[in-house]
Formats: C-alpha cells, structure tokens, sequence
C-alpha cells in the first residue's frame, strides 16, 4: 500500500471488502471499529480529512469520559488510531457515485471502484451557507465557517459571528483568544445556545449581540470590509465594519451524490427506521447524516455502534 495522507490514511490496492463505511467522522470510524472487531473486512471512504466537523471544533465539553473536555481534533485522531488498530483501511477518495442495487454493492470514487456486501454512509454535514450576495466573493477572504481552522488570521481584528446557537457561541468564545472585538448576529430575537455557554459569552469583555437582526450582505473590496445587517423589528439596515465574519446558520448533509440513491427528506438527510436501516437492504445511514433530533458526538458514536452491529447481523458476521 502507498501512504498518500498521513500514518493512518492509505491508497489501496484492494478494492472487494466486506464493508464499506463512507464518511469517517466519528460515526463513520465508530461503525469501522465494530466492523473490524466483528472480523469484517472493512474500508472506510472520506473525500477530505478524518474526523469530519467534529475535528475542527476546539473543545467537546459534552462527550463522556473527559471531564476537563477535549479537543475535537485530539478525539477524532484517537478514534482514527483505534481503527487502524483494527485492521480498518482508510482511503482518502471523493465518492462520486454508488449502486446499491447490485449484489456487491459498488461505491464510484474518483479514483475507482470498489465492491462490499453492505455499506454504511457515514457523511455527515457540512456548514450552511447564507447566500447573500458578497458570500462567494469574500469566502477565504474574510468569510470562514470554522473559527477554529481560521481565528489565528485574525488577531487583534474586529469580526462578526452569524449565528448564536452551540457553534456559533462556542466558536466565538474560541476567536476572542484572538480577536480584538465580536459581534454576534442572530436572526431570532434570542440565543438558541446552551444556558452554560451564554453565560460563559456574556462575561467576555467587548462582545456585542444583535438579536432579531439578518445579515444581508457582504461588502469590500478585494477583502471584506463589512457585513450589512437589518434590524428585523424596525427595518433599519447598517453596517457593521469588519475584518472576518464567521458563519454558523446551521447545517445541510453532505448527500448530493446519494439524489435517488435512497429516501431522504425534504432537506437531503437520510430517512431511516429505528435500527437505521435506509430504503435499500444492506445500506445503513449513522450520525449527522441522517433524519435525527440531535446530532452530537456522543448520538453519532452510538449510531456508529449500532449500525455496524445490525449489519454484521444481516451479512451473517
């Protein structure tokens, strides 16, 4: 095998497997440990690094086990670890394309293919853009989506946090390491964030809220420059002079290629029954990716558990 990413992360020779797992956040490699461990021979596709969102945020403080909390990336690289451990293969390809209906199943990568008697898609979700006009022009160029990844590019520089649920206020409690002051705008006229982070928000010193206010552009010239807001109860719009404005609006799963592969909702998560079945025999959704009512860590660990469990059950592992 050639190592093409890392210690962990190969390009593989082999292409038939017992199991595939696409995704490998926390889900995903929970569900390959399983796997693995049932003597299942076991393939795990991620398009770009892994450890998904989970990976970019700078502190879990709600996953068991850590009371002093633990980084995200720091979590995940030890969930990676114990995979490889177990004999899981982890090759780093985009999925462009699947069968289901064939017996193996056959996952189209972009460099490929590769055949399994069951898969369990594992994607996860990506952040969602607003859509506003300036968004494409200044994305990278003052416009983030993970504080964590980028706050560094902004020391002692004023920016705007959209969004004031969970990754929005954790996050922006991470860029006050490094930002000289924060604006939070939100679109409701009150947080959605836990109790215990807004009242860990609101003792750091200069930060502003904008409650039931709506971001509707994105100004500058080659960078950004500000982001304009409308005041929702008045109709008063202004804007707000910044150097980098960080977008937390919530979340769209990463299921584009999956279009009529299988059922999905009216906003593209995975329907499933309650031992996570999909719509096709074989074919299991865990974590983020599917129709839930909380994603975290902790339920995207469980679902990995579960569904590699039920599907060594049904590949008579």
């Amino acid at each position: 095998m050639e190592l093409i990413f890392g210690p962990s992360t190969q390009k593989s020779s082999k292409r038939e497997y017992d199991a595939i797992v696409i995704g490998a956040g926390p889900a995903g490699l929970t569900a390959a440990i399983y796997l693995a461990r049932a003597k299942l021979s076991t393939l795990i596709l991620e398009k770009l690094v892994p450890g998904g969102l989970a990976a970019t945020t700078d502190k879990i403080e709600n996953y068991p086990g850590f009371p002093e909390g633990i980084g995200g990336e720091e979590l995940t690289s030890r969930m990676e670890k114990q995979a490889v451990n177990f004999g899981v293969d982890i090759v780093l390809e985009e999925v462009l394309d699947v069968d289901f209906l064939s017996n193996p199943k056959v996952i189209k990568t972009s460099d490929g293919e590769y055949t399994g008697r069951g898969v369990i898609i594992a994607t996860g979700t990506s952040p969602r853009p607003l859509n506003i006009p300036g968004e494409e022009r200044f994305r990278g160029k003052g416009i983030s989506y993970c504080a964590t990844c980028d706050a560094p590019f902004f020391q002692d520089k004023e920016v705007v946090v959209i969004g004031c649920g969970n990754s929005g206020i954790q996050e922006g409690i991470y860029l006050k390491k490094f930002a000289k002051k924060i604006t939070f705008v939100e679109f409701l006229p009150h947080m959605t964030a836990e109790k215990v982070l807004q009242e860990r928000v609101r003792d750091i010193d200069n930060v502003e809220f904008l409650l039931n206010h709506q971001v509707t552009a994105f100004e500058g010239e080659e960078k950004l420059t500000g982001v304009r807001v409308k005041n929702r109860e008045t109709g008063e719009e202004f804007l707000i002079p910044a150097d980098g404005a960080f977008v937390y609006v919530g979340l769209k799963p990463n299921t584009e290629f999956l279009k009529g592969k299988v059922d999905m909702d009216e906003y593209g998560f995975i329907k499933t029954d309650e031992k996570l079945k999909t719509s096709i025999p074989g074919v299991y959704a865990a974590g983020d990716v599917r129709t839930t009512v909380l994603r975290q860590v902790a339920t995207a660990v469980g679902d990995g558990a579960l569904a590699a469990k039920l599907l060594e059950e049904e590949l008579g592992g």
